[in-house]
């Protein structure tokens, strides 16, 4: 049976305010920051963004940076198995803490014949990224202004940036475009549906409600900057934006009247965009 997503959005609100960090819900499988803690999804994630910037087999020696690793530092680990290194960078620290899926992806790594670091004697995360000369960084904006500027090859980012506060978006972009070298590029998968129930039941709250502490706060937040808002900061923080694939719903999967008043005079085209694939150069 599907849960509501009203019930869903109670649900989060009531636990994230229990006396448990996050580690706790994580292992209960609550409040989750993606899938990159599954060795096939993580490669599979690492190679589809490396492909799409026209860097497969030429990684060596260059610096990536992963916006929101979540749950897992597996881009270290792959970057490294490339010859690169890696830095990731987050809102807070949400990698689960022990080594095991790490030595599942060494495993998985050499089961493809890539060369990973041998972590084998890895204690603990620290080691691990020492291992693969990575960089964990978890203050968000903070940590981004931290970065040498002009220093990254590449920056990619999957189902993260509609995550990113929404007064902290441009600054984000604006830093990204900072540290990115003058030959670098982004490779960004957005997903603009609600983290309720795939619709755009977000899009239902005044700006007052969605922004507010509590439900900031509470496992669900998108900043619900929509399609062609989002291009249009792209432009404003100096990429330029290439949109390699735009998916769609076939209708407005929530009636406009029910939507918040500042989203019911986008358009139709705007609202129904549900996710896209960009690169930024």
């Amino acid at each position: 049976m599907q849960i509501p997503w009203w019930a869903k959005l109670g649900a989060k609100l009531v636990l994230a305010r229990l006396p448990f960090g996050y580690a706790m819900w994580q292992r209960l499988g609550i409040f989750r920051h993606g899938s990159m803690d599954s060795s096939d999804y993580a490669i599979g994630v690492f190679s589809t963004h490396v492909d799409r910037v026209g860097l497969t087999g030429r990684l060596h020696g260059k610096l990536i940076m992963e916006l929101g690793p979540g749950d897992s530092v597996a881009t270290a680990v792959i970057a490294a198995a490339n010859g690169a290194r890696a830095v990731l960078v987050d809102s807070g620290s949400y990698i689960r803490k022990d080594v095991a899926p790490y030595l599942a992806l060494v495993k998985a790594l050499k089961h493809r014949g890539m060369t990973p670091p041998d972590l084998a004697d890895c204690r603990d995360i620290d080691e691990v990224l020492a291992r693969c000369d990575a960089r964990y960084l978890t203050d968000g904006l903070e940590s981004l202004g931290q970065i040498e500027g002009r220093s990254v090859d590449m920056i990619f980012s999957h189902a993260v940036l509609e995550h990113i506060r929404r007064h902290d978006f441009l600054e984000t972009m604006k830093q990204c475009r900072r540290i990115l070298g003058s030959d670098g590029i982004g490779s960004h998968r957005v997903d603009f549906r609600d983290h309720l129930g795939g619709g755009l039941n977000n899009l239902r709250f005044s700006e007052r409600t969605w922004e507010s502490r509590i439900f900031a706060r509470s496992g669900f937040y998108t900043n619900r900057i929509q399609y062609g808002r989002m291009l249009e900061l792209f432009r404003q923080a100096g990429f330029e934006a290439e949109v390699l694939d735009v998916n769609h719903w076939a209708a407005l999967p929530v009636p406009r009247g029910r939507l918040a008043a500042e989203f019911r005079n986008l358009t139709e085209d705007d609202l129904c965009v549900s996710g896209c694939d960009v690169v930024l150069r």
